[in-house]
């Protein structure tokens, strides 16, 4: 999956970072990370000259087994809260470029 972003190399240390994947190429023009390093899919960063101006039209949801301390964590690598109506099961969440996405509560049974 291509993530369009204004500082590939930036962006993709900080996802990579979240994910807990490996980096697999990192050069200013294409910044991939991978689950591990022969493991697709994976992301791959590339640099655009025009900021985001929009919703995402697809973003990552995280499942953790604890959702307040996964945001607690994501918050603290750098992520910020997003402009959302409260009251879901999930918290949408902006990474460092404002791309949204969700961390989502814990399955039910």
């Amino acid at each position: 999956m291509i993530v369009d972003s204004s500082d590939p190399v930036a962006l993709g240390h900080w996802w990579a970072v979240a994910l807990g994947w490996v980096v697999v190429e990192d050069s200013p023009e294409e910044f991939e990370i991978r689950p591990t390093p022969d493991r697709v899919p994976g992301l791959l960063f590339v640099q655009v000259p025009e900021a985001k101006d929009h919703k995402n039209r697809l973003h990552l949801d995280f499942r953790p087994d604890d959702q307040q301390a996964e945001v607690t964590r994501l918050l603290t690598l750098g992520a910020r809260h997003a402009d959302a109506e409260a009251g879901y099961s999930w918290v949408t969440l902006l990474d460092p470029e404002g791309n949204e996405f969700c961390v989502l509560g814990s399955r039910r049974a």
